[in-house]
């Protein structure tokens, strides 16, 4: 359509209501419209148009068209607000805004077994996303990270060790360096630490701990194939006796003892490892945060 009049300061209103009047019937955008007519005050362009419907082309697609005609065909078969978020997963308040046109249900009481599945469906909804949220903390964790280096691993090492590993007493002197453990990450991070400080694999013993009512073989090669040995160099195991009067937890397929570590002529290494940790504890004493920018 054809323009034949685009005046510069919109003195003649009425005239260019019915050209644009005749350009939105025509299917012209309102930014075309803007541009045939020169029109660059969008509260004018507004009332120029007003009353005008916009083209079908114009209008955008609704992402939630499909739910809302899902949620009134659901609703006009009695379902309820409950049953249909469940169905479809979104949110009741939207639910009410699509439905509220439509009779409501004849409200029937729910059987315990109804009621009690429906509660489990949604507490199960519930930890599926709380599972998902937890994973995600975890990984963005693990990211920050980073390569670990030598020192930082040496650091890590020496609290790994003072906080888990067996210390000398003022009433019972005994240096020696003997690290228990039930967790197989930590296990693997004091052997990477022993690595890194170059002590010789053939200075380490390992022995067991575990409940005598475990599979104490299938443990014990648990262990020897989590740090690379035979189970024959392995030491004595140790059998804890059950008591039946005790509740335990620490018990199915998960559930592998505790691994113990020695290491051999480790006096000299007890007395740097208890050196180290004072100097941590020193650096810490006298610790001042960074000023931040």
């Amino acid at each position: 359509m054809r323009v034949t009049h685009a005046p510069g300061k919109y003195a003649d209103f009425e005239g260019l209501r019915e050209q644009a009047v005749a350009l939105r019937r025509a299917g012209y955008s309102l930014r075309q419209i803007r541009n045939e007519l020169k029109i660059y005050n969008n509260d004018i362009l507004n009332q120029l148009v007003k009353g005008e419907p916009p083209p079908a082309w114009t209008k955008r697609p609704n992402a939630k068209d499909d739910l809302r005609e899902k949620a009134r065909e659901l609703r006009l078969q009695g379902w309820t607000y409950d049953r249909i978020q469940m169905e479809l997963g979104c949110s009741k308040s939207s639910i009410s805004l699509w439905v509220r046109d439509l009779p409501k249900p004849e409200r029937r009481t729910r059987t315990r077994e109804e009621a009690s599945a429906i509660a489990k469906r949604g507490w199960e909804a519930t930890l599926r996303l709380r599972e998902e949220e937890r994973q995600r903390t975890m990984r963005q964790a693990a990211e920050e990270v980073g390569r670990m280096t030598e020192r930082e691993l040496f650091l890590v090492g020496v609290g790994l060790y003072w906080a888990e590993g067996a210390k000398s007493k003022p009433y019972r002197r005994q240096e020696r360096v003997t690290f228990v453990n039930s967790d197989p990450d930590m296990i693997t991070v004091f052997l990477a630490w022993l690595r890194l400080l170059d002590v010789e694999p053939k200075r380490l013993r390992f022995a067991v701990h575990i409940h005598e009512n475990a599979d104490v073989a299938g443990i014990e090669q648990f262990w020897a194939d989590h740090v690379g040995v035979e189970r024959s160099v392995f030491l004595k195991t140790t059998l804890k006796r059950h008591s039946p009067s005790t509740n335990r937890k620490n018990t199915g397929e998960d559930y592998h003892g505790c691994l113990r570590i020695d290491v051999r002529d480790g006096a000299d290494l007890y007395r740097r490892i208890t050196g180290w940790w004072w100097g941590i504890v020193g650096e810490a004493q006298s610790y001042t945060p960074r000023a931040t920018v």
